[in-house]
Parts: structure tokens; sequence; C-alpha cells
């Protein structure tokens, strides 16, 4: 009698917990390393497709925050106002980029990378082309400020659909060329709006990047799927829950909050991680240099040529080649595949070592009115300083904070957008009052003084300051 009893009891104990148990939540992830949902198992056509897609994409923002360089002087004689005024027009499209991206990058962690990119490539274009019609100062830099911010998703979502895609040892070579085109932005920018400007007028350079901006946003639309691992494997959670009627979860709690919530998360995560991370800071620091001094070059080179030089606004253009020829000198060199964010700070030293160094030459050149290749050369110089380091710096960034690339990128380009607003417009004075040998000289010694220990710090001190910061993302 026992042992029956017994027995009974334990087939009720069986069955209670087989109702349990199929009650229980259910983890949901990939469905083996090979799945082929996995971004990263994505066939390498498409990805190379994607990536190239991207880089066209970051072409358009950085050619549209500096287009206007070679234009300024015929902006600020149409609209009547000083140059100093026309400058604004040009670089309060990189300040917008400052306010832009912290909010951009987080809501791409919400909802989606292809979403974020689409919507704002819209308000992009709908701005730029109102810049073309733009009959005030007033107006034309709202304008550019509004297209300013749907551009900047643009560019600060690269770096995350790529580490979406890219396994680490990929990632090299495929960031090497996905940055190349949006770095040529800046040059290629004032080369064509010179012989835009005196062709067919300055308000094309508007237009001519609205209309292509507009092309890709069409293509994106059918070929652009989301990227974001830990989206789509909530929205396979969300799916298997619907289906079967039991609740299935991620290991990313964040997609299953309160929309409310989620926001709130993802949007205080790139300010606390520029206000508490120490990793973000020597980098944000890093970059606003390199894009400050970045900026003041672009735009104190047309007023060589133009003053100077004497030369025509299409003439001033056809020197940023300089710096075209400098970036593609960079991609001769092979990129392999590494793991540890450490790996890739010898590779920032070159850059930060070439940075002064192209000032120097270009700065002293021009101050003496040497002859023009002698100037261009140090341009060159400059432009192989800036691609490697900061090419080198993103990377880092990618491989330190793989799960919020977004964040991290947002919150790391703050304070460079920031720069690369303000040095164009203490350039003039700078160089009204040192010229161009002496102003050039201020900026590379400051840049060596600020730029040369950050490195050193990273490599010995990086593991142990990025440890320390888990807690902020």
């Amino acid at each position: 009698m026992d042992t029956t009893v017994d027995l009974e009891k334990t087939k009720t104990l069986e069955c209670s917990s087989s109702v349990q148990n199929s009650n229980d939540p259910i983890l949901v992830t990939w469905s083996s390393p090979t799945d082929s949902s996995n971004p990263l198992n994505w066939p390498t056509s498409h990805k190379w497709f994607i990536t190239i897609f991207l880089s066209c994409g970051g072409l358009v923002c950085l050619m549209s925050s500096t287009m206007l360089a070679t234009a300024v002087t015929t902006i600020a004689q149409d609209l009547h106002v000083s140059q100093a005024s026309a400058n604004m027009s040009l670089s309060i499209f990189v300040l917008a980029f400052a306010f832009g991206t912290p909010v951009l990058a987080p809501l791409a962690e919400v909802f989606g990378r292809r979403k974020v990119w689409l919507a704002c490539g819209v308000w992009y274009v709908g701005w730029s082309v109102g810049c073309g019609f733009a009959e005030s100062n007033g107006f034309l830099l709202a304008a550019r400020w509004f297209a300013g911010l749907g551009s900047s998703a643009e560019y600060v979502l690269t770096s995350p659909i790529l580490a979406d895609i890219w396994r680490p040892e990929q990632r090299g070579l495929s960031f090497a060329i996905a940055t190349f085109l949006p770095l040529l932005g800046p040059a290629l920018g004032p080369l064509i709006a010179g012989l835009v400007t005196e062709s067919i007028g300055y308000r094309w350079n508007f237009w001519i990047l609205a209309i292509f901006d507009a092309l890709l946003i069409l293509g994106a639309f059918f070929f652009l799927p989301e990227t974001y691992g830990q989206l789509l494997l909530h929205r396979k959670a969300r799916k298997l829950a619907k289906t079967t009627g039991r609740v299935h979860y991620t290991e990313y709690d964040i997609h299953s909050l309160p929309p409310t919530t989620r926001l709130q998360k993802s949007m205080m995560r790139p300010f606390l991680m520029m206000l508490q991370d120490r990793i973000i800071q020597i980098m944000a620091l890093l970059l606003a240099f390199n894009y400050g001094t970045l900026y003041l070059v672009l735009t104190s080179c047309a007023s060589i040529w133009t003053e100077s030089y004497l030369g025509s606004v299409s003439q001033s253009g056809l020197h940023y080649l300089a710096m075209v020829i400098g970036y593609t000198a960079h991609l001769k060199a092979k990129h392999q595949g590494r793991s540890a964010p450490e790996y890739r700070i010898p590779l920032m030293l070159p850059g930060i070592i070439l940075i002064p160094a192209g000032l120097l030459w270009f700065g002293w050149a021009a101050e003496k009115h040497a002859p023009w290749p002698v100037v261009d050369a140090g341009a060159l110089i400059f432009a192989i300083g800036i691609i490697l380091s900061t090419q080198a710096m993103q990377q880092y960034l990618i491989e330190a904070y793989r799960e919020h690339v977004g964040s991290a990128a947002a919150a790391s380009q703050f304070l460079r957008n920031i720069f690369a607003f303000a040095f164009p417009i203490f350039a003039p004075a700078l160089f009204s009052s040192l010229g161009y040998g002496w102003g050039n000289t201020t900026i590379a010694l400051v840049f060596l003084v600020l730029a040369v220990p950050g490195p050193f710090v990273l490599w010995k001190f990086g593991a142990q300051l990025r440890a320390s910061a888990g807690a902020v993302v």
C-alpha cells in the first residue's frame, strides 16, 4: 500500500513540475552559431553592399558639412552679409551634429538602425532643398542647422551598423573602406562646390546633394535591412510569444521595458558615458582636435588660394585634391583584423605625428608663398595623419563598446563637433593676426601637447579604465 501511495505522489509531482516548466519564460537566442538571421552570418556580398551603401551616406553628410568653404564669399555677396556671418552657414551644420548624435544614436538602439537612418535622411533632404531657396542669412542658418541634425544620423550610425554585421577579425578592411568615402567628403565638398558655384550657382550645391541623398534613401527603403542583433532577437521573441502563447525573452532585457523607460535609459547613456567614462573622455578630446584642425585647414585653404595666390573659386577647389590624394594613400596599407581594442592604439601614433607636421609644412609654405605643389604637399601629409588617427580611434571604440557602439560614438563625437564648429569661426582672426605660418604653428603645438599623451594613457590603462566603466553602460 505504501509503495502504491509513493508512486502516486511521484506521478503527481512530475505532472505538476511539467505544468510549471511549460509556463516558464523561454530564453531566445540565435538558433546556432551559423544562424542565417544573425547579421554576423549574412553573405559577405550582402555585407559589402551595406558597407558601400553606408559609406555613400556618410559621404553626403561630410560633403554637406564643408561644401560651402569655397562659396562663402559668394553667399556673403548674394545675401548681403559679412564674411564672418557667411562662415556661420558652413560651421553651423557641424554644430548640429553635436546635438543630433547624442539623441539619434540612442534612438537607433531602441527603434532600430534602419528606421532612424531613413527618417533622418528624409529630414535632411527636405531642409537641404530649403537651403537652396534661402533669401536671407537667418533662414539659411536655420535650414543648415536642421539639415545637419538629419544628416548626423547617416554618419553616426555607420560604426554601429558595421559592428552589427562584421566580426572583429573582419572589421579592419571593411571599416577602412566604409570610412574612406566619408572622409573624402570634407575635401571633395569644397572641390565640387567651387566648380558648381562658378558654373550654375551656389544654390545648386544644396540641391545636388539632396538629389543624391534622396536616391540613397530610395535604395535604403528596399535594400537596407535592420542590422541591430539585440532588436532582431527581441522581435523574434515577441513573434514566438504571439505564436505559442508562452513568454519568450532575450538576454537584453531593455527591449522588454515600456517605451518611455527604454528611451530614458538609452537617451541617458551617451551623456553618462561623456561624464563618467574616462575612455570616452580621452577619445573625445583626441577626436575633437582632429576634427577641429581638419575644419580649420579646410576653411582656410580656400582663402589662401583666392586671396594670397589670387586664384578663382573653382581653382581654389582643385587644391583640395591634395587631401583626397592623402586619404587615398592610406588605403594602400594592409588592414588585419584584431580583437583587442589596444591593438588599434599603435595606428593612432603615426597620424598624431603627421597632423602637426602637415600643419607646419602647409602653414609656412603658404606664408612664404611657395609654389602651389609645395603648399599642397603639406595638405597631403596633414590628410594622411587625419585619416590614420581618426580610423584607429573609431575602430577602438567599436572594439571597446561592442554592445553600445552607437552611444559610444555619439558620446565621443559631441566635443569633436563643437571643435569643428568653433575652429573655423576663430580661424580668420587667428591668421589675420599671426599669419598662416605662426597661426598653424600655434595650432600644431597645442595639438601636440594635448593629443600625444592620449594613446600612451590608453595603451597602459585602457583595459583597466574599460573595466571600471562597465556600470555606466
